[in-house]
């Protein structure tokens, strides 16, 4: 049996944090065929295929799961004791990281970091994803370097740092006929209310505190998505309730106005989530310190 080559063992490690033979010679600088080759060799040894090309990538076989945790901190000793740590420099870097965000966050995160990026790492591409049912697969897999929002469902069996708090307003057109400058209890029940029916975060907390204050709302349309709405409210006489920065965000586009909800309604927040995987990848961590950076400072 052949010995084990530290560079196969590199490729292991790569193909089974990204599920891609493609992605892993990416990574590692090295042509696909060269990571294809270390595969081949890596089966002969191990005497298993240790991937099965799937529809949803290069799934590990039970072997490849059962060498992974040793073999990948057998690579970490060795760069410890090399005394080489990763090292990620923005200005020259050249990588793709995927983010994967709602809809609140592709408008109020987005634009800030993409700016901001362009200046100090211009060599980076960001892919934004929306939240979804197998958000927490894709951050697990390795599909996805960063999950941002307000994600409850991503709160157990991941790394998470808070980036800032939010709370809800109340959106309405700026020549609605009833409501102006302030929102009445009575004025909230009787409006017609839009109401965004997301999908994997935790705005539904909203109609909790709502049915537990028993303050109805008279919904009258439902939509997908946040990126839409004050556009419906400022041409209609409906309401919204939507994320305060985002109403400030809306407000500045759109013929609508801000108003304080009828009742004190929760305060959440906006998380930036993170498999141990991507731990100490030295881009990631840069990145997660970045969103920091940029972020944690705009606390409301």
């Amino acid at each position: 049996m052949a010995k084990l080559n530290l560079d196969w063992l590199e490729v292991f490690v790569q193909i089974y944090k990204t599920q891609s033979v493609t992605r892993a010679a990416a990574l590692l600088g090295i042509e696909q065929a060269s990571a294809s080759i270390a595969l081949n060799k890596l089966r002969q040894h191990f005497d298993d295929r240790l991937f099965i090309r799937t529809a949803e990538g290069m799934v590990p076989t039970p072997r490849a799961q059962s060498i992974y945790p040793e073999l990948h901190e057998a690579l970490a000793r060795i760069e410890t004791a090399r005394g080489k740590p990763a090292v990620f420099v923005p200005l020259t870097a050249s990588r793709e990281f995927r983010l994967c965000m709602t809809d609140i966050s592709e408008i109020i995160i987005l634009p800030k970091l993409i700016n901001y990026l362009q200046k100090t790492a211009p060599g980076l591409v960001v892919e934004a994803t929306k939240i979804s049912s197998d958000s927490r697969q894709k951050l697990t897999s390795g599909d996805v370097d960063l999950a941002v929002g307000f994600l409850p469902d991503l709160e157990a069996g991941f790394y998470q740092q808070a980036l800032f708090e939010q709370d809800f307003v109340c959106l309405a057109a700026k020549n609605h006929p009833r409501v102006q400058g302030m929102l009445t209890k009575l004025q909230f029940s009787k409006e017609g209310h839009i109401m965004v029916t997301t999908s994997g975060t935790g705005h539904v907390i909203v109609d909790k505190v709502l049915a537990k204050q028993r303050l109805e709302r008279r919904i009258v349309l439902r939509v997908p998505s946040f990126l839409g709405v004050a556009r419906i409210v400022a041409q209609t006489e409906f309401l919204v309730i939507v994320p305060r920065q985002l109403g400030m965000a809306l407000a500045a586009q759109e013929q609508v106005q801000v108003l304080e909800p009828p009742i004190q309604l929760p305060h959440y927040k906006v998380k930036q989530h993170w498999h141990e995987r991507f731990h100490l990848d030295a881009g990631s961590v840069w990145l997660r310190q970045t969103m920091a950076m940029l972020f944690m400072t705009a606390s409301h």
